[in-house]
């Protein structure tokens, strides 16, 4: 039984390793997209979004120390809407969208690598408690900061991979 176990667990790699892919954080913390990411620095952001989004960014990046190479500049625009509308005419909906866009530029050339966006968006129940509604508004922004945090960085190191 082991040996067959063992077997297929070395045909699996094999054919993985024949398939082209590649771990993207190939060597660690020494690899050239952990690298690339620890050597991005992020300007201030505007406002309360903008404090919650650079907090963000910071907590997966790093603050980009001495060894900064790139700048990473965004822009926010975050939208609040009511949506299901209830008989006594009050909002029972709302919906909170976070949209970014973003510049990666390299600091040595000022050239912009890479201009993009990304976003999300959350549902919120209107309850009859307005403190309840504001908290959950509240709730939602963050969840959402880190949501559009998690795909620029994606996109960054996607970008660093391929440009390397």
């Amino acid at each position: 039984m082991r040996f067959l176990v063992l077997a297929l667990s070395l045909s699996g790699a094999l054919m993985l390793s024949a398939c082209g892919l590649s771990p993207m954080y190939a060597g660690g913390g020494d690899g050239r997209v952990a690298q690339g990411l620890a050597s991005v620095s992020v300007s201030p952001i505007a406002g309360q979004q903008g404090w919650l989004m650079r907090d963000a960014l910071v907590e997966r990046l790093g603050d980009g120390g001495a060894g900064t190479r790139y700048r990473l500049d965004v822009r926010l625009d975050d939208q609040l809407e009511g949506l299901g509308l209830l008989g006594d005419d009050t909002i029972g909906r709302e919906r909170r969208t976070l949209r970014a866009r973003y510049r990666l530029v390299d600091l040595t050339t000022g050239e912009t690598m890479l201009d993009a966006t990304a976003g999300s968006d959350a549902g919120i129940d209107v309850v009859s408690s307005e403190y309840a509604t504001i908290a959950a508004e509240q709730t939602a922004l963050e969840n959402l900061t880190r949501e559009v945090a998690q795909i620029i960085v994606t996109n960054v190191a996607l970008h660093l991979r391929s440009a390397g």
